[in-house]
Formats: structure tokens, C-alpha cells, sequence
């Protein structure tokens, strides 16, 4: 089992490190209010993980799960960051341009939100993963490795070693990992992709209208391979949310 840190309490952050501890993973978990606007979440979890800041979690996780906001990064405190060097780091994020603000690059299509990145933080290893589904699937799509309705999820990077060990994670959170390709190969589970959150849908017009209320259904592996090998790449320029 390995150590995770974990940046990031929202629904993403804390629904990871619900599945890591029942996966016997050691969960160091921050955001940026500090240690003490996480109890609620150490109490249900009955102690079994631990609240820090966000260098704290930077240091302790062998991976790091980086669940915040594209627009955040800039916050990230320089003893994180050094922390991060070397270390493989799955980004859960996308970029919303309602939230992030405009950021050429990205809209002109010069590169992937994973490469932008990884252009941040230029001494970690970012894989990309969690991002195409929506967080209260993830608990609800959560399966053991032997299960027969076992959905994929989407993994890419540009480092081999650290997109095993992200795989591996992935496979111990309940989900079969699906390789996607280089982080330049990761638009095909960006958002408006043929590969984003509406495939985890149970009703897709239910998700359309409400998607909180749509409980799910399971994605094969071998659909979601074939999902992304179609995805056309989104036109990042004219998305308005």
C-alpha cells in the first residue's frame, strides 16, 4: 500500500481518500483553510486519516492527488512545491474558463490542460486521471479488482514509472485503468470529449438536466478505450463555462 497526499478537500479530494483508506492506503489530506477545517472528515473516517497542511501532504504522499482548481495553483505555498519535485502527481482537474479565467494557451489549442500543468509545476510528474467523471460517480462506480462491472478510468502521462504507480492507485481506488496516452493525448477525457462524464451516466438526459440525481452506471474498459480512440478534440476557444 502506498502513502498519499492529498491537496484538495472538495467532493473530489475527500471522495479519493474515502477509497484510499478502505483500500489500506496511509491518507495525509489538506486544503488551503488548514488541518483544523478537516476534522469533520478525520472523524468519519475514525482517525484513519490524518489532516495536514498542504506541504505536510506534499511530503508525506509517494503520490501526491492534486484536486483543486486550475486557478489555484498560483497559491500552491514554494515548501509544497519543493516537496513535489520528483514525486509523480495526479491532477483530478480541468480547465473551466467561467472559473480560471481565459488562459491563451489552452484556448488556442497549443496544449492539453495536463500539459499546462505540468508547465506549473515543472519539477513534479503529472498524470492525469479523475478527471472525466464526476465526483459522486466515483464512490458509486468504486468496484473490486475481481468484479465483473468494473468500470475504466482514463490515465495518461508522459513518464512511464509514474504512470504505473498512478495506474496501480487507480486500481486499488476500484477502477480498471485505462491507458490514454501521453498528457499532449489527454483533450480525449477533457471536457465536451467523446470521453467526459456523461459515458459514466446511467440516464443521460437525467445527468443532462440534473446530474446530481443520476446514480451512475458502469463503463467497461473496453468501451471506454474505444470512446477514446473516437473522441474528436474539444473546441477549447468557445467554451463558455
Amino acid at each position: 500500500m502506498a502513502r498519499l497526499g492529498i491537496i484538495g478537500s472538495g467532493a473530489i479530494g475527500a471522495g479519493i481518500a474515502r477509497l484510499a483508506v478502505a483500500a489500506g492506503h496511509e491518507v495525509t489530506i489538506a486544503n488551503s483553510r488548514g488541518p483544523e477545517s478537516l476534522t469533520g472528515l478525520v472523524d468519519e473516517l475514525d482517525g484513519r486519516v490524518r489532516a495536514g497542511d498542504v506541504a505536510e501532504a506534499a511530503r508525506f504522499g509517494e503520490i501526491v492527488v492534486l484536486a483543486v482548481p486550475l486557478s489555484a495553483y498560483d497559491a500552491l505555498p514554494v515548501d509544497a512545491l519543493d516537496a513535489l519535485d520528483g514525486k509523480a502527481v495526479l491532477s483530478t482537474g480541468n480547465y473551466y474558463p467561467s472559473r480560471d479565467g481565459r488562459i491563451e494557451d489552452l484556448d488556442s489549442g497549443a496544449v492539453t490542460t495536463a500539459e499546462h500543468e505540468q508547465s506549473l509545476l515543472p519539477g513534479a510528474v503529472i498524470v492525469k486521471a479523475f478527471n472525466n467523471i464526476v465526483a459522486h460517480h466515483i464512490p458509486l462506480l468504486a468496484r473490486p479488482a475481481e468484479a465483473p462491472d468494473r468500470s475504466g478510468l482514463a490515465v495518461a502521462g508522459d513518464d512511464a514509472d509514474a504512470l504505473h504507480a498512478v495506474s496501480e492507485l487507480v486500481g486499488t481506488l476500484g477502477f480498471e485503468p485505462v491507458d490514454a496516452g501521453s498528457l499532449a493525448e489527454s483533450w480525449r477525457f477533457e471536457p465536451e470529449s467523446g470521453a467526459y462524464t456523461n459515458v459514466y451516466a446511467a440516464d443521460p438526459d437525467l445527468f443532462a438536466r440534473d446530474y446530481l440525481a443520476d446514480k451512475g452506471t458502469p463503463l467497461p474498459p473496453d468501451r471506454l478505450r474505444d470512446l477514446l480512440t473516437a473522441s474528436l478534440r474539444p473546441d477549447v476557444a468557445g467554451r463558455t463555462f
